[in-house]
């Protein structure tokens, strides 16, 4: 037998306390049973209270508390292997963390509302391995790819611009690092990066690229972020705590969304989607369900796990049938003749 939450064992000190308290209890009405009758008296007159009675409800009670603990424990045995097969894709999140990702044209601010966007995104998957790689002026992988999305999330709550030390934003050099490091050699074509960011870009060569992860099979979901012709100002907080915008010898700077160089990278890649969000709303949890659950899928190795089948069904249906035979247990009974 195993015990699934054995510290659940703890719980076991309420049953010398409970016997505690009844042996109290008993003690207790004796010694108001005495104050009320002469000491002397109270042997001759006939109680209609019955010790044994009381001593059997009393262990009846115990041993219910006991079953209960017991299965809280969720005891199990009888172990069993099963076989699981699993079909899904890689998807790999490319986000952008640049100092550019701050500006507010979307609420709270880009960066802010593509981690919600992804959360929301990951609550959907169905047997996908994720991954995460953040960039700016260089790229870091934040998680490999895997199947424990509790850990992908974790990760993703800890993003922000501070993640990547050097300034900048290299779209390029992202995608390369993210199918040279994250994304193994087979099966690349059951493999897609989702590509969040503005995309200002024009040293890091993200075009070309694109061209090379698509000639090995890897899609390219692009989705744009932020004001495409005014742009917006990259608010910052200065060492007094206060909030200005960031500033380039001398001159505030005005991010904007560079489209045309995301529907350039996506064309490059077999099936390649941009979806330009823009300031509006952005539902990544449709777009995984529309592009990527809806694409073809390869088959994972099968994983052979072994599992005990859980018993605390057995332990709770005893703790309830003593807790409502204690209940109808009286502790008086009747004299069959008067005293």
């Amino acid at each position: 037998m195993k015990l699934q939450n054995i510290h659940m064992l703890y719980f076991l000190w309420l049953i010398p306390v409970l016997a505690a308290v009844c042996a109290y209890g008993w003690r207790k009405r004796t010694r108001d049973l005495e104050a009320f009758i002469d000491a002397g008296l109270l042997n001759k007159i006939k109680i209609s209270g019955n010790n044994v009675q009381r001593y059997r409800k009393a262990l009846v009670l115990l041993a219910a508390v006991a079953f209960l603990i017991l299965a809280m424990t969720r005891p199990s045995w009888n172990l069993k292997s099963e076989t699981i097969n699993r079909k899904g894709r890689d998807v790999v999140f490319l986000l952008d963390v640049s100092k550019s990702m701050l500006a507010e044209d979307l609420v709270p601010n880009r960066l802010g509302r593509a981690k919600l966007a992804i959360m929301d995104c990951v609550e959907q998957l169905r047997g996908d391995r994720v991954g995460l790689v953040a960039f700016a002026g260089t790229a870091a992988v934040k998680c490999p790819l895997t199947l424990d999305y509790g850990f992908f999330q974790i990760m993703l709550e800890g993003i922000s611009t501070d993640s990547i030390s050097r300034g900048g934003t290299m779209i390029g050099d992202a995608i390369r690092k993210t199918v040279d490091e994250v994304l193994d050699d087979q099966a690349k074509e059951f493999k897609d990066i989702i590509l969040i960011t503005d995309g200002e870009d024009h040293e890091s060569f993200p075009v070309e690229a694109a061209k090379s992860a698509g000639e090995k099979g890897v899609r390219l979901i692009a989705i744009g972020l932020g004001d495409e012709n005014e742009g917006k100002r990259i608010p910052i907080t200065n060492e007094n705590g206060l909030k200005i915008f960031l500033t380039y010898k001398g001159r505030e700077i005005w991010s904007r969304l560079d489209a045309g160089t995301l529907r350039k990278m996506v064309v490059a890649t077999p099936g390649g989607k941009y979806l330009n969000v823009s300031t509006g709303t952005i539902d990544l949890g449709k777009v995984y369900l529309d592009l990527v659950a809806s694409a073809a899928q390869k088959d994972f190795e099968s994983e052979t796990i072994k599992k005990y089948e859980e018993k605390f069904q057995i332990f709770l249906g005893v703790a309830f049938a003593l807790f409502c035979i204690e209940m109808i247990m009286q502790e008086r009974v009747r004299n069959s003749k008067n005293a």
